[in-house]
């Protein structure tokens, strides 16, 4: 008798708990679209992204929320915010792929209830083909480091881990991480500070360079893979960074001197091409196409630093390449000439399809992310041609970007919230290079996420699967003295 009385109380209990919600009652439609946080509205999504929940941007006693698939299946959610469970959101996401979600809410305002008009979220039949992200959280005040770290994301669900953070490797700036066209069995990463170094890890190896080789300008940074994975490109920087005296303008980060180099991390040896190491100009910020026969990157003519800081501007450029030496072949070639249009291209990533090159572009420099003005741009590999991004670009600043494995998704930076901070944005890629309707990365309160956060999002990239990286053993290795030491061939 005992044992019935208690499931009869927990029966009780979870009506008198279910009764508790504070349903919809004497609901009032309205024709208008309910203010969300995020926008949400009219977005591509891949089936595979975790629940877009959402609260509504402004005063709210509940919300209520509905979402019907175009091919089936229905979600329903009532609280203070719309917080989807991440296995029925997935359910109802893999079965209309390739269709549609409509989207009912019903919010309570000064004890009223109120229906706005339905919106609609595509679900593309495009996979999304990566596990998840990663990317850098620094303070949006890079005068100091302060706490900084690598971290990765799970983009099915909300689930963020560090690979390393600074606090492991007290006073280090760890930066400038990729993968081999996001296959994170091959990943480097550079850390400045007292311990500088170059890190480089192959099928859960790693190794670190000597930061610095006296036959180069400065650090081997802002790395790219060779699709073969046996060679890496870096440029070498003297940067040097500054602030400015008027409210509208922040930081600036330029470079003193910049060439382009060639690794070999089987023989540890540096190649060097003149052609990409000229004293007049700057050179920055190399890529390799899909194929591993051309290298791209951006080229300024050299001005006196700081007099002429807004005399740099980047061309975006491309050479042949011979991966057998790591040599470019031929002279090099300007495809897109920004400095004619009064404007510095940066950050060149080419699509893995082979189809197109993402790019950024801002009044001067080679540091966009403080550039306001600083927008996404694509180039068409087949036609030729340039356009500005105008469907995904915003009135702030746009910057660093990367494609999927697929080349139908890309991930960028933008300061579109409020000015200060960069967050992460999505974008569907259509086969023409059209993009679709860019989406807030999805976080499980995403008000109080992106309200609370005191960190910036940084050097995006999607990863194929986990980066695997012992990180109390790098932190160690990265404080001890021992480094590799490169040559020059």
């Amino acid at each position: 008798m005992e044992v019935k009385h208690i499931y009869s109380f927990l029966i009780l209990l979870s009506l008198l708990l279910a009764g508790c919600k504070d349903s919809p009652v004497n609901v009032v439609r309205s024709s208008q679209m309910p203010k969300l946080y995020p926008d949400y509205t009219g977005v591509t999504i891949p089936a595979e992204i975790a629940p877009l929940n959402f609260n509504y941007d402004g005063d709210c006693e509940a919300m209520d929320v509905t979402v019907r698939g175009s091919k089936g299946g229905e979600l329903h959610v009532n609280g203070d915010y719309a917080d989807f469970d991440i296995a029925d959101w997935h359910a109802l996401t893999k079965e209309n792929r390739g269709g549609e979600l409509s989207f009912t809410v019903t919010v309570k305002k000064n004890g009223a209830w109120t229906q706005y008009r339905d919106f609609k979220v595509y679900v593309s039949a495009d996979p999304l083909g990566e596990w998840g992200l990663t990317y850098r959280l620094i303070p949006p005040g890079y005068e100091v480091y302060g706490k900084l770290g690598i971290y990765q994301r799970d983009l099915s669900s909300f689930n963020e881990e560090a690979l390393l953070e600074n606090s492991s490797v007290p006073g280090a700036c760890l930066n400038c991480h990729t993968s081999n066209q996001t296959n994170p069995d091959q990943f480097t990463f550079h850390i400045r500070g007292e311990h500088g170094a170059t890190l480089i890890q192959q099928k859960g190896d790693f190794e670190l360079l000597k930061a610095k080789n006296d036959s180069i300008h400065g650090s081997m940074v802002y790395p790219y893979w060779h699709p073969t994975g046996k060679l890496i490109a870096y440029s070498t920087n003297k940067t040097h960074q500054s602030f400015h005296a008027v409210r509208s303008e922040r930081i600036e980060v330029f470079d003193q001197a910049s060439d382009i180099l060639i690794y070999d991390p089987a023989r540890h040896e540096i190649v060097l091409n003149p052609s990409l190491m000229t004293p007049d100009h700057y050179e920055n910020y190399p890529v390799f196409s899909p194929d591993g026969r051309t290298l791209y990157f951006v080229s300024s003519h050299a001005w006196d630093i700081p007099a002429h800081y807004k005399q740099i501007q980047y061309n975006l450029c491309k050479v042949r390449f011979n991966p057998a030496t790591g040599r470019i072949i031929g002279k090099v070639d300007t495809i897109v000439n920004a400095r004619q249009m009064g404007l510095s291209a940066n950050h060149p990533r080419p699509s893995y399809d082979g189809k197109f090159i993402l790019f950024t572009m801002s009044h001067y420099g080679c540091f966009p992310i403080w550039h306001k003005e600083a927008d996404q741009w694509l180039y068409d590999v087949r036609t030729g041609k340039a356009r500005p991004l105008k469907e995904i670009n915003s009135d702030d600043t746009d910057s660093y970007h990367n494609w999927s494995r697929n080349s139908r998704w890309i991930v960028f930076t933008s300061r579109r919230g409020n000015g200060y901070y960069t967050t992460l944005y999505l974008a569907h890629v259509n086969a023409d290079g059209s993009m679709g309707k860019p989406f807030l990365l999805p976080q499980r309160n995403p008000w109080k996420y992106y309200d609370e956060t005191l960190n910036s999002f940084n050097t995006p990239d999607f990863t194929l699967h986990p980066v695997s990286l012992d990180a109390n053993k790098a932190a160690r290795a990265i404080e001890r003295e021992g480094r590799v030491e490169t040559k020059v061939r």
